[in-house]
């Protein structure tokens, strides 16, 4: 069993209140949610407006998949013009 885990710190542009903010996070996660089998939800700063840190695992029998999996949620995150990456960690277990 492989389990390829990811945080990623997330500026969010938009937002100019926490209620805007977790409206901005919980749109990105539903929409990760219903695309990849991934488990995903916000894991830090969730009393910051500006800023959020999102975590999400798969679990796979192969280290490419798991790598694949990984890769596609980033750039699919990337791609949202409301938040950008400001850095994030991969690990494979």
């Amino acid at each position: 069993m492989i389990v390829g885990i990811c945080s990623l710190k997330l500026m969010i542009y938009e937002s100019n209140s926490l209620k805007e903010k977790r409206h901005i996070i919980k749109s990105i996660i539903g929409k990760i949610q219903s695309r990849f089998n991934v488990s995903i939800a916000e894991i830090e700063l969730n009393d910051s407006w500006k800023t959020s840190v999102i975590g999400f695992a798969c679990v796979t029998n192969n280290t490419a998949h798991a790598n694949q999996i990984i890769s596609k949620v980033i750039r699919f995150i990337d791609r949202d013009s409301r938040v950008e990456i400001i850095d994030y960690n991969i690990e494979i277990l």
